[in-house]
């Protein structure tokens, strides 16, 4: 499975309804065949055991290194501007539409294989 990270808004705005989006995207994700990692419920870990800002950061960057691409949700956020940073950074492509992340599924026909080996698709980069 293709492995998707998705960043978007947590903390900036109702951070309930920013948790309820990244996980509606994640459900989308699932149903079309994508293996989704969403940062967002990680508050719920927060909960039970609170760790610092930095401490999540760098353990969702770590996760974000292992996904194939990432899926920018709308809205501002440093965070996820950052993890797209990363991403770029490390050739990992980034989406800003589900559409997109399927089009570049479909038309480059990636299998773990070929992303294992660092290969992203043709275009890379989708913004």
């Amino acid at each position: 499975m293709i492995r998707v990270y998705v960043a978007g808004p947590i903390s900036k705005g109702n951070v309930q309804h920013n948790i309820y989006n990244a996980i509606k995207v994640g459900d989308n994700l699932l149903e079309l065949g994508f293996c989704p990692f969403i940062p967002h419920v990680t508050c719920l870990w927060d909960i039970v055991s609170p760790h610092t800002y930095e401490e999540w950061t760098k353990w969702d960057d770590e996760w974000l290194k292992l996904c194939h691409a990432v899926l920018r949700m709308p809205g501002e956020s440093e965070g996820a501007d950052a993890e797209c940073r990363l991403a770029k950074t490390n050739n990992i492509p980034v989406f800003y539409t589900l559409h997109a992340l399927v089009f570049w599924r479909d038309r480059s026909k990636p299998t773990l294989r070929t992303l294992e080996k660092g290969e992203r698709g043709e275009d890379g980069i989708h913004e």
